[in-house]
């Protein structure tokens, strides 16, 4: 009989169910799609390419635990393998053939290509489609790079190993292959002289014999290669990108920290949106408890009806959740922040959170929307009908306080003690509290802020301001219920779009201090140290330092304030580094940054109890230890440190295993454009090496800022679209269940124009409140991260963006309210009374 009477009752409320639908199903879509990010993330499956003839593949080990951390730290830098260990690999067992392969980069026609060693060729999908196998001297290309280059087998190209000398090459033959780079294959003999770490191989690639058991082959590789990484199947891929690597850790972060908002705001979005459709239900409830029905009886039929729309709403979102899963992947490979070689794979598993969250938000938000209709008595129940409803209960009151109060303590902890953009990561969770405890006591905060709105609103609209304003002073609850959607739409856009900007402009700020060079020469295949020297000697230059950057950990002793990511680092030259390196030194000398020596940070240096003369040990990029002295403190601000290292100690244990370039610093009274004239001018002697002004550095390194941080304005972006959805379903069914009250307005002498025109003013009245309930929210988060990362109260970013915000709550708001009351008001007054 329940759930007849549900199903009955969904045909006759389409409205108010067709909203109910619509925060459920966006809201399990949007879940399941982070859901399914996270899964790739997780499986981070990446298919072999070029390596796909080989069923095991040994790389070296890829991450490193932190002394006393839980978790592990993706290397950033790829570590060798010795050549004997391809040579014992060969002789295990059930191997057929080991192949020491070598990855390196040139420069070909003026573009980046890889090279690898021709014995590494028979792994691969390449295939020659004219010409031979290289030997020493020849190269082989593959079918787009020969385009490129505009050569063809016989023919000659010239190209750039180690920067700054190219040498030509006999073109053998030409391959066809399916990788995703440009791939060119040297001789063996070539590709051993020319990788950047002599005696050494990036990766062996196994060829097992036929019927072996591929894991029992497996494990005896891995007990004869102790210490290295051994992979198969999907894994493999790995090898081939290991950027795939930390791709898919962030990907897992990402779709963590948005799936987890989105979470919260689906419970928000939905359980208002029941809520507020079954508040409109409250005589047809009060009826069913005066003839007879109980309390039971009436959660029984609320849990049907959302059971049923919940049910709907799965199967939509089933569908729906991989297909925008899939969408905002492609949109994070478009943007670099998740690997093109990644394979998205989403199964089951994300629906199961998505589809519990939604059948507790549907259920929880019916029953606590109906519980003052389902506890009151029936004489009560139909009194409180019509009535302004007591909403304050003990529960709601302490849970209020409990969420205000978590939010000044996110606060303090953001102002006080995190530091730099690591203080950004209580942002998303500040505004949530915040938003969730101005929800649970919204009336309280609504009269408040109407009160503080009340005479402006009535000189600026006369009698029809008068009367919107006591309409929502009277109905607080029904006010608070519509304003809180926009409240959490202005909270999220604003706190989270100001903290991209600020992040964005911070990252800047600290870009242009670290770097006082005129100019850069860089080379895609690395820099040869030894250019240094020369650039030095041309009249325009000053100084000219070679530099690369990389990553290191502080092992002994240990920075417990370390992120997971690491301690940046920056290797330069002693010469020409205190004239190109912005950093101010407040101690030492980087004259000495020479052999095993650092540069620290000053809040570093701090917190590990080191000063100029005292050692310490580095973990490199690459996983090497190495035993360094400190020869110089610099200034830097507490979060956005980084150390300086000597160029001959960091370079080698890269992944290019060369300096990435060479900073040049002007020479007194030679302007800019002089001195990039006279750097082309040698940059054309030295083919692949191309030359980069301070502006184009600043412009590339903003414009990578700027791609991180629009992957965050599309998630965010999707999850304040699903708010206003929110906003205007709470506002259609505020406004289409007050037929009642518009008729008996006309009835008493009232106009559609005088009515619309008191809606208007009431829409944007409540919008304002929402607006400002929603500023408060942001703020929380906002201006401790602005006093954390930049000794500022406000942050970062232009008042368009407010103003944006503002204007778009506003507009959607008044649409959602003039729509559904134009609609009520076709409906002839007597009739519309009856009802």
């Amino acid at each position: 009989m329940i759930g007849k009477l549900a199903r009955r009752s969904l045909r006759h409320r389409t409205g108010g169910f067709l909203a109910t639908f619509l925060a459920l199903a966006i809201g399990a879509t949007i879940v399941m799609a982070c859901g399914g990010l996270m899964e790739t993330g997780i499986r981070n499956n990446v298919p072999p390419q070029r390596l796909a003839g080989a069923q095991i593949l040994v790389t070296g080990e890829r991450t490193y635990r932190q002394p006393g951390e839980k978790h592990e730290a993706v290397l950033p830098e790829r570590a060798g393998l010795d050549e004997e260990s391809a040579r014992r690999a060969s002789r295990v067992p059930g191997v057929r053939r080991a192949v020491g392969e070598r990855t390196f980069d040139v420069v070909v026609a003026g573009g980046r290509a890889e090279a690898h060693g021709w014995e590494s060729a028979a792994l691969t999908p390449y295939r020659l489609t004219g010409g031979t196998a290289p030997r020493p001297g020849e190269v082989v290309l593959d079918t787009d790079l020969a385009a490129r280059a505009g050569v063809r087998a016989g023919g000659t190209v010239r190209i750039t190993t180690r920067g700054g000398s190219a040498t030509a090459y006999r073109v053998s033959g030409v391959a066809h292959g399916t990788a995703a780079r440009p791939t060119l294959f040297f001789a063996d003999a070539d590709a051993r002289r020319l990788a950047p770490h002599p005696g050494t191989v990036a990766d062996i690639a196994i060829v097992t014999e036929p019927g072996a058991d591929r894991d029992a082959v497996r494990e005896r590789v891995r007990e004869a290669l102790k210490g290295q990484t051994v992979l198969t199947g999907d894994d493999r891929g790995t090898v081939e990108h290991p950027e795939a690597v930390r791709g898919a850790e962030d990907l897992i972060a990402l779709s963590g920290v948005f799936g987890g908002l989105a979470v919260a705001v689906s419970v928000f979005v939905v359980s208002g949106t029941v809520g507020l459709c079954v508040r409109q239900r409250r005589r047809e409830l009060a009826l069913l408890r005066a003839i007879g029905a109980g309390r039971g009886m009436l959660r029984r039929l609320i849990v049907g009806e959302t059971l049923l729309v919940a049910v709907l709403a799965g199967a939509a979102a089933w569908f729906a959740g991989p297909v925008a899963g899939r969408l905002l992947f492609d949109a994070l490979v478009d943007s670099g922040m998740a690997a093109e070689t990644l394979e998205f794979g989403q199964g089951w598993i994300p629906a199961m959170p998505a589809f519990g969250a939604l059948l507790l938000t549907a259920v929880g938000g019916g029953l606590i929307g109906a519980r003052r209709a389902v506890r009151a008595r029936p004489v009560e129940a139909l009194g409180e009908a019509a009535v302004q409803e007591r909403w304050l209960t003990p529960v709601r009151l302490v849970l209020g306080l409990l969420f205000l109060a978590g939010t000044a303590a996110l606060g303090i902890v953001t102002a006080l003690v995190l530091r730099g953009p690591v203080a950004a990561s209580t942002a998303g969770p500040t505004v949530m509290c915040a938003a969730i405890g101005l929800a649970l006591l919204g009336p309280w905060f609504t009269r408040a802020v109407t009160a503080l709105l009340h005479w402006p609103v009535r000189l600026l609209t006369g009698a029809s301001g008068r009367l919107a304003v006591l309409n929502c002073r009277a109905t607080s609850v029904r006010t608070a219920a519509v304003a809180t959607p926009v409240m959490l739409v202005t909270a999220l856009a604003t706190g989270m779009i100001y903290l991209q900007t600020s992040t964005a402009a911070l990252t800047a700020k600290a870009f242009a201090d670290e770097l006082r060079a005129d100019a850069v020469l860089s080379c895609a295949a690395g820099v040869d140290p030894a250019l240094a020297a020369a650039v030095r000697r041309l009249p325009e230059v000053a100084a000219a330092s070679p530099s690369v950057n990389s990553t290191g950990y502080t092992e002994r002793p240990h920075d417990g304030a370390e992120s997971k990511r690491g301690l940046p680092l920056t290797g330069i030259g002693a010469d020409g580094a205190e004239e190109t390196v912005g950093a101010k030194v407040t101690a030492g000398s980087l004259a000495a940054l020479r052999g095993a020596a650092v540069a620290l940070p000053e809040p570093l240096a701090r917190r590990i109890h080191r000063g100029v003369g005292d050692t310490l040990r580095l973990r490199l990029g690459d996983g090497a230890a190495a035993d360094v002295r400190v020869v110089a403190l610099v200034a830097a601000r507490e979060g956005y440190e980084h150390a300086l290292a000597s160029v001959e100690l960091l370079a080698p244990h890269t992944t290019r295993g060369l300096p990435s370039q060479i900073v040049v610093r002007a020479a007194d009274g030679t302007g800019r454009d002089r001195l990039t004239a006279a750097l082309t001018r040698f940059a054309a002697r030295h083919p692949g090496l191309e030359v980069h002004d301070r502006d184009a550095l600043a412009a590339g390194h903003a414009e990578n800022t700027r791609t991180q941080a629009w992957v965050n304005y599309l998630v965010v972006g999707m999850l304040v679209a699903y708010t206003v959805v929110s906003v205007v379903n709470s506002t259609a069914v505020a406004v289409g269940g007050r037929r009642k009250e518009f008729a008996l307005r006309r009835l008493t002498g009232a106009t559609k124009g005088q009515v619309l025109r008191m809606m208007t003013v009431e829409g944007c009245l409540v919008a304002l409140v929402g607006v400002v309930l929603g500023t408060l929210a942001a703020a929380t988060a906002l201006v401790p991260f602005a006093l954390a990362a930049s000794d500022r109260v406000l942050p970062y970013g232009p008042v368009t963006v407010y103003l944006g915000v503002v204007a778009g709550a506003v507009t959607v708001t008044l649409g959602a309210t003039l729509l559904p009351a134009r609609a009520a008001l076709r409906t002839r007054p007597v009739e519309a009374a009856r009802v």
